[in-house]
């Protein structure tokens, strides 16, 4: 929704010159945080507003966040985030969820770069260390909690990390930047703007990096082998074209690919030794017409992912239109029309191909009833029809292709209002309505039959008739500045609901009996319902002297619903109650002059349960302690200590004695930017 508070009326001229430019995802987002002396967002409507005035809940890091943090994964940079959830499983492998349901190759997280759908689609999870940017050539980071499918799109459920690079047209940024340190751990990394013409601009990045796994302590049933684990490395690079067309038309091609290796757990909370490779394709027009701003955007995706026994291929296109334009003062209209094509051959059984076509209509209203308030409605539909070609293994329960000829169509919806009580105090209301599809594993993608002839031996598979999961979330937050203090408040309280809850395939539970000429089989099922309820406390400030600070801490209560048992849900790697943390808590605080820059982070998060098997195995709570030293050398040329688990040489945050253990690592930085 867009919220249109302004300062003053210079500030609201100024923001009507940049509207033009936000569809076009060629805003100057440097020139409009300078003029509003805060971050700028353009996802959540598609035009610039302030992210204090956002109508949904989200968090802006910025880029000097990021170079602050001395973190060197995205996944160490959310966890600062308040209520953002993540499951460390290996050095080279974390998921990333928000406010509980989180779980290995967790497909609840709309991951965007510059727009673009960076989750992989086969299982839905995001490869953080598969994604193809460098930090240094991120602009800033947007974090959206709840599910905002109506407003971000596909696959938004527990929320949205969009993340927006530096662009060429109006940002030069070169950087080069060297590392090493503790196993073994080195990195490379390259960001270059050229300028090529008055009307062309490109942005190069490359990087490579690798280090040691962690050590292999993990003991008892369910412990770890060699050939599980792999030293995490990756290669990525990058290219980010503008050419000014005309005076209000600009084309955005961006290009990009991965390459990499590391252990990582899978949806079964197993380890195995992984391969990813990526490459993307994508292109923005956008123009300022006598109909609005006009966006078309085309791009695809492609995955060949590799563990042992079973080669994923999956290619997905994606096509939109969109339009953005005002009706008079107080109305701003978004309408739009996406369409996409994903398909995935079956693995581990070659010889079939399991696909869905998505058409999906939406509208968003922005109305700024008065100075004060403003109400924003965004409604999506996603019309599924999915489809099956090729043979079956002789065995397979389900012989038919007609059995996949399946449409499921879903509504979602976002309503957010934002009221202006004093300059000083601000209350947002939402509600949100998301859709989390079926993946396509789940469908069928996933097809493991045995090495025995039936009825000897069991089949798995996935199951074209699974139903989407519904989640719907309500959220009442406060803000406050407190200009004397230099400091600000919030408090968020928030309920959600999840139906019919996607539980994976257990081969302790037999979903297809065996026949004489057919195998016993396992696949996945809706298992459950789910609710949640919780808080989130937050602070933040600046003091004199160069001094900042911030604290949060977000409290969830999950409980679950079972549609049988307990021990079905356990079984079937859905028991959220258990598997979700109470509290996750975060403390910050730093101090810079022009030439020393010094920062520290405390991450607490209590105890919860894992997977071991098919059992519930304990994780203790655990408090993770990471800072960073810096000195600059020279204009443009700093050189940093930066160090994550700096308290502990080794210590559990995803999985208890089965699991490996996050280790101590300390870095060493030279960065040249010019």
């Amino acid at each position: 929704m867009k919220t249109t508070l302004f300062a003053g009326a210079s500030v609201g001229l100024c923001l009507m010159a940049f509207a033009g430019a936000a569809n076009a995802q060629s805003i100057d987002y440097g020139a409009m945080e300078q003029l509003f002396n805060e971050p700028v967002t353009t996802s959540a409507t598609g035009s610039p507003q302030r992210s204090t005035e956002v109508p949904v809940d989200m968090t802006i890091i910025s880029a000097a966040d990021i170079k602050r943090s001395g973190a060197n994964d995205l996944p160490t940079i959310l966890s600062r985030v308040a209520g953002v959830d993540v499951l460390n499983f290996a050095a080279g492998q974390s998921d990333v969820g928000i406010r509980g349901y989180n779980q290995a190759r967790s497909p609840r997280l709309l991951v965007l770069i510059n727009g673009r759908q960076v989750y992989l689609d086969h299982f839905g999870y995001t490869d953080w260390a598969s994604l193809p940017i460098q930090l240094s050539e991120i602009r800033q980071i947007e974090v959206v909690r709840g599910p905002n499918s109506a407003i971000f799109g596909f696959n938004a459920v527990s929320g949205v990390v969009n993340i927006i690079t530096f662009n060429p047209k109006f940002d030069d940024t070169n950087v080069i930047e060297l590392k090493a340190g503790t196993n073994s751990s080195t990195s490379v990394s390259i960001v270059k703007t050229l300028r090529l013409g008055e009307r062309l601009s490109v942005r190069l990045s490359g990087g490579v990096d690798h280090e040691d796994e962690w050590k292999n302590t993990s003991t008892g049933t369910g412990a770890i082998v060699a050939s599980q684990i792999h030293n995490p490395s990756t290669a990525r690079a990058n290219i980010d074209a503008v050419a000014q067309l005309t005076d209000k038309a600009t084309l955005r091609v961006e290009g990009s690919m991965s390459n990499g290796s590391s252990t990582q757990v899978i949806s079964t909370f197993a380890y195995a030794a992984h391969r990813v490779k990526t490459d993307s394709i994508k292109a923005t027009l956008n123009a300022e017409t006598k109909f609005g701003l006009l966006q078309a955007q085309a791009y695809r995706n492609n995955l060949d992912a590799l563990t042992p026994g079973r080669r994923y291929l999956n290619d997905i296109t994606v096509y939109s239109l969109e339009d953005l334009f005002k009706i008079g003062a107080a109305h701003t209209i978004r309408v739009g029309l996406e369409y996409r094509d994903n398909q995935l051959d079956t693995a581990s059984y070659a010889g079939a191909k399991v696909s869905y076509t998505v058409l999906a209509p939406s509208a968003m209203w922005n109305w700024v009833v008065n100075p004060k308030l403003s109400v924003t409605t965004a409604v999506r539909l996603d019309k599924l029809s999915l489809k099956r070609t090729g043979t079956f293994p002789v065995g397979a329960p389900q012989t038919n292709n007609a059995l996949w000829d399946r449409d499921i169509t879903e509504t979602s919806v976002n309503v957010g209002a934002v009221y202006k009580v004093t300059d000083h105090d601000t209350v947002r209301a939402t509600f949100a309505r998301g859709v989390q599809a079926p993946t396509l594993l789940e469908l069928g993608g996933l097809l493991i039959p045995p090495a025995t002839t039936a009825p000897t031996g069991a089949l798995i598979t996935g199951n074209p008739q699974l139903d989407p999961a519904i989640v719907t979330n309500y959220e009442l937050a406060y803000d406050r500045s407190l200009p004397a203090l230099k400091a600000k408040i919030g408090v968020k309280v928030f309920a959600q609901q999840t139906k019919d809850v996607k539980g994976q395939f257990s081969t302790a539970q037999v979903d297809f009996a065996p026949t004489s000429t057919t195998w016993a089989t396992y696949t996945y099922k809706n298992v459950s319902d789910s609710k949640m309820k919780g808080v989130e406390l937050s602070a933040s400030g600046k003091l004199d002297g160069g001094f900042h600070w911030s604290a949060d801490t977000t409290y969830t209560d999950v409980k679950d619903t079972p549609f049988t048992t307990v021990s079905t849900i356990v079984l079937r790697k859905v028991n959220f109650a258990a598997t979700s943390p109470k509290y996750r808590s975060n403390l910050a605080a730093g101090w810079a002059n022009d030439k020393w820059a010094v920062d520290g982070y405390a991450h607490f998060v209590s105890k919860f349960d894992s997977y071991n098997g098919n059992v519930l195995e304990p994780v203790k709570g655990y408090t993770a302690i990471g800072g960073r030293v810096a000195y600059t050398l020279a204009k443009g040329t700093d050189i940093a200590l930066n160090g994550q688990n700096l308290t502990t040489s080794r210590q559990s945050q995803a999985k208890g004695p089965s699991g490996l253990q996050a280790e101590r690592r300390v870095m060493l930085s030279l960065t040249k930017t010019w």
